[in-house]
């Protein structure tokens, strides 16, 4: 019982608790509040909206845009146990709403005067593809931003160490830095999911593993955000 009290308030699903009264015995005398300690939840990941402000940031560069891969066919999903990254016949892919989606982006940013340098993606067909649709032939792709979705523990340190090293390294002023990869990478890094599809997310970097969430830029947002 005190057990399962503890999960709902880590949880959120009950306010924090007196952690003796969880423990104490019926009738028991209540100890000095100094020697009272609380059960706390972990605040979930909240995401913020992009302003037309933070665009105008982007167009002196100096930041890291992650942008999941552009919309898919959820009805053919990627083989199991293991896809083969040379066959994409054995990935989830693109729509072709997908993949007018993905140019549309490109366009997007490119009309706002944002400077794109690097350009990383995972070697999954959906994002390689997103990412030459948006970004044209600087792609380079990258096997330790691999989705991480269908990972043990263990396979997945490599690639979280990647994408936190590729997060936080600093940008030089006049560029900025690209990633195309998955949603899942994002919430095992540090609890976001990134949706919907085509998302784009925008980090500062900090430098040694370091960097800050800025906001999100959702598909539909992009018109809102030129001037």
């Amino acid at each position: 019982m005190v057990r399962a009290l503890h999960l709902l308030v880590l949880a959120g699903l009950l306010p924090p608790v007196n952690a003796w009264a969880l423990n104490s015995p019926a009738g028991a005398p209540l100890p000095a509040p100094s020697l009272v300690a609380t059960v706390t939840a972990t605040p979930a990941f909240q995401e913020k909206r992009a302003t037309p402000q933070l665009v105008q940031a982007l167009r002196k560069g100096g930041y890291v845009l992650y942008m999941r891969h552009a919309t898919t066919d959820a009805n053919r999903p990627d083989r199991t146990p293991k896809v083969d990254l040379g066959d994409c016949t054995s990935q989830r892919p693109l729509t072709q709403e997908g993949r007018r989606l993905a140019s549309r982006i490109g366009k997007a940013v490119r009309d706002a005067h944002i400077p794109i340098g690097e350009v990383w993606t995972s070697p999954m067909c959906r994002t390689r593809e997103t990412a030459r649709l948006a970004f044209g032939d600087r792609v380079q792709e990258d096997m330790a931003l691999m989705y991480t979705s269908n990972m043990t523990a263990a396979q997945k340190q490599p690639v979280l160490e990647n994408t936190r090293r590729r997060l936080s390294t600093p940008v030089a002023l006049g560029s900025n830095r690209v990633i195309v990869s998955h949603a899942p990478n994002l919430a095992d890094l540090f609890g976001y999911f990134i949706a919907p599809e085509g998302t784009v997310a925008i980090f500062a970097p900090r430098g040694n593993g370091n960097f800050d969430y800025l906001a999100s830029i959702h598909p539909d947002d992009w018109p809102a955000l030129r001037h």
